[in-house]
Protein backbone atom coordinates (compact mmCIF):
# COMPACT_ATOMS: atom_id res chain seq x y z
CA UNK A 1 0.00 0.00 0.00
CA UNK A 2 1.24 3.45 -0.96
CA UNK A 3 -0.23 6.12 1.31
CA UNK A 4 0.17 9.90 1.27
CA UNK A 5 0.20 11.38 4.79
CA UNK A 6 -0.28 15.17 4.67
CA UNK A 7 0.90 17.70 7.25
CA UNK A 8 3.14 15.49 9.35
CA UNK A 9 5.10 18.67 10.04
CA UNK A 10 3.50 22.09 10.30
CA UNK A 11 4.74 25.00 8.16
CA UNK A 12 6.56 26.44 11.18
CA UNK A 13 8.22 23.10 11.91
CA UNK A 14 9.37 22.82 8.29
CA UNK A 15 10.95 26.30 8.52
CA UNK A 16 12.79 25.30 11.69
CA UNK A 17 13.97 22.00 10.18
CA UNK A 18 15.31 23.83 7.13
CA UNK A 19 17.05 26.42 9.29
CA UNK A 20 18.80 23.66 11.22
CA UNK A 21 19.73 21.72 8.10
CA UNK A 22 21.04 24.74 6.18
CA UNK A 23 24.10 24.90 8.40
CA UNK A 24 25.07 21.22 8.62
CA UNK A 25 27.97 19.32 7.08
CA UNK A 26 26.61 16.64 4.77
CA UNK A 27 28.47 13.37 4.21
CA UNK A 28 28.60 10.98 1.25
CA UNK A 29 25.38 8.95 1.30
CA UNK A 30 27.17 5.82 0.11
CA UNK A 31 28.65 5.39 3.58
CA UNK A 32 25.41 3.82 4.82
CA UNK A 33 24.76 1.26 2.06
CA UNK A 34 26.32 -1.99 0.92
CA UNK A 35 28.27 -2.64 -2.25
CA UNK A 36 25.19 -3.01 -4.46
CA UNK A 37 23.55 0.18 -3.23
CA UNK A 38 26.76 2.15 -3.56
CA UNK A 39 26.77 1.46 -7.31
CA UNK A 40 23.54 3.44 -7.86
CA UNK A 41 23.49 5.93 -4.98
CA UNK A 42 24.72 9.51 -5.34
CA UNK A 43 23.47 11.77 -2.59
CA UNK A 44 24.43 13.31 0.74
CA UNK A 45 23.30 12.34 4.22
CA UNK A 46 23.67 13.59 7.75
CA UNK A 47 26.21 11.36 9.50
CA UNK A 48 24.83 9.03 12.16
CA UNK A 49 27.02 10.86 14.68
CA UNK A 50 25.38 14.22 13.94
CA UNK A 51 23.68 15.90 16.90
CA UNK A 52 21.30 17.63 14.46
CA UNK A 53 20.27 14.24 13.05
CA UNK A 54 19.46 12.97 16.54
CA UNK A 55 17.52 16.09 17.55
CA UNK A 56 15.51 16.41 14.35
CA UNK A 57 14.93 12.66 14.30
CA UNK A 58 13.25 12.90 17.70
CA UNK A 59 11.12 15.76 16.40
CA UNK A 60 10.02 13.61 13.44
CA UNK A 61 9.02 10.76 15.77
CA UNK A 62 7.06 13.19 17.96
CA UNK A 63 5.25 14.50 14.87
CA UNK A 64 4.37 10.98 13.74
CA UNK A 65 2.72 10.30 17.10
CA UNK A 66 0.28 13.12 16.32
CA UNK A 67 -0.79 11.49 13.04
CA UNK A 68 -3.64 8.97 13.29
CA UNK A 69 -3.33 8.36 9.55
CA UNK A 70 0.32 7.29 9.91
CA UNK A 71 -0.57 4.90 12.71
CA UNK A 72 -3.53 3.45 10.80
CA UNK A 73 -1.46 2.90 7.65
CA UNK A 74 1.81 1.67 9.14
CA UNK A 75 0.68 0.05 12.42
CA UNK A 76 4.20 0.71 13.74
CA UNK A 77 5.89 -1.59 16.19
CA UNK A 78 9.44 -0.24 15.81
CA UNK A 79 10.79 2.75 13.90
CA UNK A 80 14.42 3.15 12.87
CA UNK A 81 15.70 6.57 14.02
CA UNK A 82 14.99 8.95 11.11
CA UNK A 83 17.83 9.90 8.78
CA UNK A 84 18.15 12.94 6.51
CA UNK A 85 19.39 13.23 2.93
CA UNK A 86 20.03 15.83 0.26
CA UNK A 87 20.05 15.42 -3.53
CA UNK A 88 21.62 18.13 -5.71
CA UNK A 89 23.85 18.56 -8.77
CA UNK A 90 22.53 15.48 -10.56
CA UNK A 91 22.38 13.38 -7.39
CA UNK A 92 20.17 10.32 -7.67
CA UNK A 93 19.54 6.85 -6.29
CA UNK A 94 18.87 4.20 -8.91
CA UNK A 95 16.39 1.36 -8.58
CA UNK A 96 17.02 -0.67 -5.43
CA UNK A 97 15.20 -2.55 -2.70
CA UNK A 98 15.71 -1.71 0.96
CA UNK A 99 17.52 -4.15 3.22
CA UNK A 100 15.18 -6.66 4.84
CA UNK A 101 16.66 -6.47 8.35
CA UNK A 102 18.42 -3.49 9.92
CA UNK A 103 20.29 -2.79 13.13
CA UNK A 104 18.13 -0.79 15.52
CA UNK A 105 20.95 -0.76 18.05
CA UNK A 106 23.76 -3.10 19.10
CA UNK A 107 21.35 -5.71 20.52
CA UNK A 108 18.13 -5.28 18.55
CA UNK A 109 17.10 -5.62 14.93
CA UNK A 110 14.26 -4.18 12.88
CA UNK A 111 12.49 -5.94 9.99
CA UNK A 112 11.79 -3.33 7.33
CA UNK A 113 8.10 -3.70 6.43
CA UNK A 114 7.28 -0.08 5.57
CA UNK A 115 9.48 2.67 4.12
CA UNK A 116 8.76 6.34 4.70
CA UNK A 117 9.99 9.55 3.06
CA UNK A 118 9.12 12.86 4.73
CA UNK A 119 9.63 15.76 2.33
CA UNK A 120 11.27 18.88 3.77
CA UNK A 121 11.02 21.21 0.78
CA UNK A 122 8.49 21.81 -1.95
CA UNK A 123 8.92 20.35 -5.47
CA UNK A 124 9.00 23.92 -6.86
CA UNK A 125 12.42 24.34 -5.21
CA UNK A 126 14.10 21.69 -7.38
CA UNK A 127 13.83 19.91 -10.70
CA UNK A 128 13.74 16.12 -10.91
CA UNK A 129 14.08 14.22 -7.67
CA UNK A 130 10.79 12.35 -7.86
CA UNK A 131 10.53 9.18 -5.81
CA UNK A 132 9.56 6.39 -8.21
CA UNK A 133 7.91 3.35 -6.61
CA UNK A 134 7.45 0.27 -8.78
CA UNK A 135 4.80 -2.33 -8.07
CA UNK A 136 2.51 -4.69 -9.98
CA UNK A 137 0.42 -1.70 -11.14
CA UNK A 138 3.39 0.09 -12.71
CA UNK A 139 5.56 2.98 -11.58
CA UNK A 140 4.26 5.70 -9.26
CA UNK A 141 6.00 9.10 -9.19
CA UNK A 142 5.92 10.98 -5.88
CA UNK A 143 6.92 14.58 -5.15
CA UNK A 144 5.01 15.98 -2.16
CA UNK A 145 4.75 19.37 -0.45
CA UNK A 146 7.11 20.13 2.43
CA UNK A 147 5.87 18.49 5.63
CA UNK A 148 4.04 15.65 3.85
CA UNK A 149 5.13 12.01 3.94
CA UNK A 150 4.69 8.91 1.82
CA UNK A 151 4.73 5.35 3.13
CA UNK A 152 5.09 2.28 0.92
CA UNK A 153 6.14 -1.39 1.23
CA UNK A 154 9.87 -1.77 1.83
CA UNK A 155 9.81 -4.73 -0.54
CA UNK A 156 9.10 -2.39 -3.49
CA UNK A 157 11.72 -1.51 -6.06
CA UNK A 158 12.14 2.26 -5.94
CA UNK A 159 14.47 5.06 -6.97
CA UNK A 160 15.02 8.82 -6.74
CA UNK A 161 15.38 10.55 -10.09
CA UNK A 162 18.36 12.89 -10.68
CA UNK A 163 17.97 16.38 -9.22
CA UNK A 164 19.11 18.68 -12.02
CA UNK A 165 18.42 22.04 -10.36
CA UNK A 166 18.13 23.10 -6.74
CA UNK A 167 18.24 20.59 -3.90
CA UNK A 168 15.78 18.01 -2.61
CA UNK A 169 15.88 17.54 1.17
CA UNK A 170 14.03 14.84 3.05
CA UNK A 171 13.93 12.59 6.07
CA UNK A 172 13.65 8.85 5.55
CA UNK A 173 13.27 5.83 7.79
CA UNK A 174 11.85 2.34 8.08
CA UNK A 175 9.11 0.79 10.17
CA UNK A 176 8.62 -2.71 11.46
CA UNK A 177 4.86 -3.07 11.48
CA UNK A 178 2.69 -4.99 13.89
CA UNK A 179 1.37 -6.67 10.73
CA UNK A 180 4.06 -8.04 8.44
CA UNK A 181 1.92 -8.65 5.33
CA UNK A 182 1.17 -5.59 3.17
CA UNK A 183 -2.19 -6.90 1.91
CA UNK A 184 -3.33 -7.49 5.48
CA UNK A 185 -2.22 -3.98 6.49
CA UNK A 186 -4.19 -2.59 3.56
CA UNK A 187 -7.37 -4.44 4.58
CA UNK A 188 -7.02 -3.26 8.18
CA UNK A 189 -6.45 0.31 7.00
CA UNK A 190 -9.52 0.25 4.75
CA UNK A 191 -11.63 -1.26 7.52
CA UNK A 192 -10.37 1.31 10.04
CA UNK A 193 -11.08 4.28 7.78
CA UNK A 194 -14.52 2.90 6.93
CA UNK A 195 -15.37 2.55 10.62
CA UNK A 196 -14.29 6.14 11.24
CA UNK A 197 -16.43 7.43 8.36
CA UNK A 198 -19.47 5.44 9.44
CA UNK A 199 -19.07 6.77 12.97
CA UNK A 200 -18.80 10.36 11.73
CA UNK A 201 -21.89 9.86 9.54
CA UNK A 202 -23.95 8.63 12.49
CA UNK A 203 -24.34 5.05 11.29
CA UNK A 204 -26.08 2.39 13.37
CA UNK A 205 -24.06 1.99 16.57
CA UNK A 206 -24.54 -1.77 16.71
CA UNK A 207 -23.24 -2.25 13.19
CA UNK A 208 -20.24 0.02 13.86
CA UNK A 209 -19.49 -1.92 17.05
CA UNK A 210 -19.60 -5.20 15.15
CA UNK A 211 -17.18 -3.89 12.51
CA UNK A 212 -14.90 -2.60 15.26
CA UNK A 213 -14.86 -6.08 16.78
CA UNK A 214 -13.94 -7.53 13.37
CA UNK A 215 -11.08 -5.01 13.05
CA UNK A 216 -9.58 -5.85 16.44
CA UNK A 217 -10.00 -9.58 15.99
CA UNK A 218 -8.20 -9.43 12.64
CA UNK A 219 -5.47 -7.32 14.22
CA UNK A 220 -5.21 -9.88 17.00
CA UNK A 221 -5.00 -12.69 14.43
CA UNK A 222 -2.40 -11.05 12.17
CA UNK A 223 -0.25 -9.00 14.55
CA UNK A 224 3.28 -9.90 15.60
CA UNK A 225 4.10 -8.31 18.95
Amino acid sequence: MILHIPNVLSADEVVEFRRRLDGVDWADGRETVGAQGAKVKRNEQLPDTSAVKEQLGKAVLAALKRSPLFFAGALPRKILPPRFNRYAGGGEYGFHVDGGVMNLDEREFLRSDVSCTLFLNDPAEYEGGRLIISDTYGEHAVALPAGDAIIYPSSSLHKVEPVTQGARIASFFWIQSLVRDDSQRRMLFELDTSIQKLTADGADEGAVLQLTCVYHNLLRLWSDT
